[in-house]
């Protein structure tokens, strides 16, 4: 296998000041430091089921709400992520997953395609989980997508619990996401595209 795939990354706005430090060939190691506890969590299901280690710092504009900090988080994830997963030879390139909690199942399929696009569908069946605003969900997977330039599908099959239903989708996006990334030995230093390139 060649050598691990880190990256350190840093954005700063007037909302937001955002630290990101990833290793795709990790352990699941984390240290997440948003300010909004529930992404954190969420950030937490990312690291251990994609077996990524990751070190996020966030200090956001909180006292307005915590939606620059949420999408910031997923765009500077997904800018770290680009930069990680380097010129994409021998990936698989493709990653999908089914994960359940309770009554709750998701569906995540992801491509490492260069071209970004998100389909998310989730009826949330209630519009906040804790504090956290369920619909920036949707902003951080779109942070995310529209800057480690993939195409994601999010499908919350069912549920009945919000809590579960996010939990799922975050855990599916972690599997996926170890999927589509890990080396393909039979496509060592191949580009996985008819185009030769991604």
């Amino acid at each position: 296998m060649s050598a691990q795939r880190t990256a350190q990354v840093t954005r700063n706005t007037n909302e937001t000041q955002i630290s990101v430090s990833i290793n795709l060939d990790g352990t699941g190691k984390q240290e997440l430091h948003t300010g909004v506890p529930f992404l954190d969590h969420m950030l937490d299901q990312i690291a251990r089921h994609g077996l990524i280690d990751l070190e996020i710092h966030a200090n956001g504009d909180l006292h307005i709400d915590a939606h620059h900090t949420v999408e910031d988080v997923g765009i500077t994830l997904g800018q770290a992520f680009a930069k990680a997963i380097g010129d994409k030879k021998g990936i698989r390139r493709y990653g999908h997953a089914y994960v359940p909690l309770d009554e709750a199942l998701s569906r995540v399929v992801v491509d490492f395609s260069g071209r970004p696009g998100l389909e998310f569908h989730c009826d949330f069946k209630r519009a906040t989980i804790g504090s956290f605003d369920v619909d920036l969900t949707h902003e951080f997977f779109q942070g995310f997508v529209n800057h480690a330039l993939v195409t994601l599908h999010i499908d919350n099959l069912r549920g009945q619990n919000a809590h579960h239903q996010c939990e799922t989708i975050f855990k599916a996006f972690g599997r996926a996401l170890r999927m589509a990334a890990e080396h393909d030995e039979r496509a060592a230093g191949t580009i996985p595209s008819t185009k030769g390139t991604l």
